[in-house]
């Protein structure tokens, strides 16, 4: 059987085609880097998607998207391009509900996936959270959406030690989050500390790429056109194309023609009285005049207007274009105070401000270099939301029936209730009706969706005894013991399976894990390659799923039997997007030991190897030079799994489960399972101490398993 990665699944360990772009703190110039990537990707793909996880409450106050999709001319609606609200996302936290906020990001972007080429998301400033979260919420957002990280660093009035210092914090904590940084941004530095910074962030030796770009004045300076906006003013003289203009400073005009004269400069913006109408024509003289400077825009203050004949006087000045005028109802003081808060924007009407932001990033980025990067980079996150989310996707897209016998438990009741509620499966409960009904009445659940079936009064039960005692005559069973054997629901719900009445059987909150298994091995069997039936745990890490196997099932394998465990294992890990690199566990790596242990794993991946040439397979051993790089350097330096395991076989079920518990206990990873391997048909088993969230996540799993055997 040729190695082969289910379509859905494989999404989870591959790439996205989308990039993360986000800064600790204000007025970083987050929109400058994303201007520049936008138009390189608009380059490369014909639809590209924009992206805010987070924007704040006003819709006034968000000015990102709207500007990518009017310059960019992008083809999606404003509603698609963010997620939450400032105040949705803290109430969301407040509440506890951070699960579902993630869950819901991820569907959005998911979508948004199927739908574009490519998709940039644009972050929100960590310091709005400064007093909520002891964490960037960026980070968290980045991780669980599997995407590359782009930090921004606002240089702006830092030493080049501060800098540095922001530089290597910054690295740090995308480095311990297990995002993927592909380059850092550090954003309006001095152009004189841009050479000492270069050469400081060279020693670091990360091979990291970090740019620096400098302040450019202009694009942190307001446009005539923003003051205008921001005060509301009306224009009674000038022409539209000067409010791009730059605004470089303001001045109230109070004093005498020849001090006023001596006091203005280049680009200045005059606020004055409107009856000063010997101001007026002083600044027309001195904006005609070659040697002196020119003022910006005057903005006559009072609400006043003008007296018309000085108004007709400065338009007969036809050889020279009007200076523009703007009359607004406060005095001159508001005024001045207005003008002063305005802060510098982007916006689509911006067009010299945008010729100078990607004049910038052509200048100072190596976008070439960023492209190769990208494509190189194999970002493997995948967070226990990612694993979980993509799960339930699949389940809920296919659809299957999933068979719970053990009706008369609580937990199962309230799994199915949840189950039915997300549309993972469809449910079949096995027991009385009414008694069931009752129970989930009680419990405040809802199963009015599932299908219940009770054993005892159901037609199936005849035809079920006759063909299990066909099935089981040549082992001495008689006709009655197969009517009992009938009786007991995890026989029934196995010969369920059998005929095609269900896609998956899930058993195992109340009975042993011998009693799920067995009737299955009697009735289903096991595929025709594989000899034994074995378990799996998916280690769900911070950043990574790993599978273990087997740590519930078989107590000491023989080298074959622990073999065909491995294979097992390589293939359900590949059934759900885990490139499968196998570790076959002992006490002893490579050549370095020996003794009965060590030679059984020895001989077991001399056996898998033979029956799975495709699979990278290694062994003996030790844990940890399976799964840590710097150890696989020195104790197996050529292999091509050492350090990069996926897939764990123990060699006998003491070590397995007390690894996995282990391992589970000192990095807080979740384990989902035990997942059954090796039957023609999906059977689980479950813990008996099992939680609803382990039922659910179960029964999503044998549904995936499901469409594998229907592919198959």
């Amino acid at each position: 059987m040729g190695y082969r990665q289910y379509p859905y699944f494989k999404r989870i360990c591959m790439q996205h085609a989308s990039i993360y772009i986000a800064s600790a703190e204000p007025q970083s110039g987050t929109l400058i880097i994303a201007i520049g990537f936008m138009e390189m990707l608009k380059g490369h793909y014909s639809n590209v998607a924009f992206f805010r996880p987070i924007i704040p409450d006003k819709r006034e106050d968000e000015t990102h998207i709207d500007f990518m999709r009017e310059h960019f001319g992008l083809n999606i609606p404003y509603e698609a391009c963010y997620g939450f609200t400032e105040s949705e996302v803290l109430q969301a936290f407040a509440h506890n509900r951070e699960e579902a906020f993630f869950e819901t990001l991820m569907a959005q972007v998911d979508a948004l996936h199927q739908a574009y080429d490519f998709v940039m998301i644009d972050g929100y400033p960590r310091n709005r959270f400064a007093s909520t979260f002891d964490f960037d919420i960026n980070l968290k957002i980045a991780k669980n959406l599997d995407t590359a990280f782009f930090p921004v660093i606002n240089a702006q009035d830092k030493t080049t030690a501060d800098i540095i210092n922001e530089i290597q914090i910054v690295m740090e904590a995308i480095e311990s989050e297990g995002c993927h940084e592909l380059a850092t941004f550090v954003n309006r530095c001095n152009e004189e500390m841009i050479k000492d910074i270069r050469q400081e962030v060279s020693d670091f030796g990360t091979g990291k790429q970090i740019y620096l770009l400098p302040e450019i004045k202009e694009i942190d300076t307001p446009t005539l056109r923003q003051i205008v906006k921001a005060l509301d003013a009306k224009m009674i003289l000038g022409e539209t194309t000067q409010l791009n203009h730059l605004v470089r400073s303001s001045r109230i005009a109070a004093m005498s023609v020849e001090n006023y004269l001596s006091r203005i400069g280049e680009d200045y913006l005059i606020i004055v009285p409107s009856d000063r109408n010997d101001i007026l024509l002083a600044s027309l003289l001195s904006y005609a005049a070659k040697n002196h400077p020119n003022i910006v825009g005057m903005i006559l203050s009072g609400g006043i207007e003008p007296n018309p004949a000085v108004i007709t006087l400065i338009k007969d000045f036809s050889h020279i274009v009007p200076i523009p005028m703007f009359t607004v109802r406060s005095d001159s003081y508001e005024t001045a105070i207005a003008v002063n808060k305005v802060h510098a924007k982007i916006t689509a009407e911006e067009t010299d401000k945008i010729t100078r932001v990607k004049a910038l990033f052509d200048t100072y980025i190596d976008k070439e270099k960023i492209v190769q990067k990208f494509r190189q980079s194999e970002n493997h996150i995948i967070t226990p939301l990612i694993f979980q989310y993509r799960l339930f996707e699949q389940a809920r897209s296919i659809r299957k029936r999933i068979l719970l016998p053990e009706s008369e438990d609580d937990r199962i009741l309230k799994a199915a209730a949840i189950l039915l509620q997300r549309d993972i499966a469809e449910i079949i409960l096995l027991g009385e009706t009414t008694s069931i009904q009752h129970q989930a009445a009680q419990l405040r659940v809802d199963i009015s969706k599932a299908h219940i079936i009770d054993p005892n009064t159901s037609d199936l039960r005849e035809p079920f005894t006759r063909q299990f005692h066909a099935l089981r005559a040549s082992k001495g069973l008689t006709l009655d013991a197969a009517a009992d054997t009938m009786e007991h629901k995890n026989y029934f719900a196995t010969m369920m399976l059998y005929n095609g009445l269900a896609d998956g059987l899930v058993s195992g909150a109340t009975h042993t894990t011998a009693d799920t298994i067995r009737p299955p091995l009697q009735i289903i069997k096991t595929k025709p390659d594989i000899s034994i039936v074995s378990s799996i745990f998916f280690m769900l890490l911070d950043t990574k799923v790993l599978v273990y196997g087997d740590c519930a099932v078989n107590l000491d394998p023989t080298a074959e039997q622990l073999a065909h465990i491995a294979v097992s294992s390589a293939e359900t890990a590949n059934q759900f997007g885990i490139e499968p690199r196998v570790a076959m566990l002992s006490y002893s790596t490579g050549d370095s030991g020996s003794g009965p242990d060590v030679e059984k794993v020895r001989e077991a991946t001399r056996i898998a190897q033979k029956i799975r040439p495709d699979l990278l397979i290694e062994g003996p051993i030790q844990y940890d030079a399976a799964i840590d790089e710097n150890v696989a350097k020195k104790k197996l330096p050529d292999s091509k799994v050492a350090g990069r395991a996926t897939v764990f076989v123990f060699p006998d079920l003491n070590t397995g489960n007390n690894t996995y518990k282990a391992v589970q206990r000192s990095t807080g990873a979740i384990a989902i399972g035990p997942i059954l391997q090796g039957l023609k048909l999906p059977v689980n088993d479950l813990s008996r101490g099992c939680l609803v969230d382990d039922i659910v996540n179960t029964v999503a799993i044998t549904a995936v398993q499901a469409q594998q055997v229907e592919k198959s």
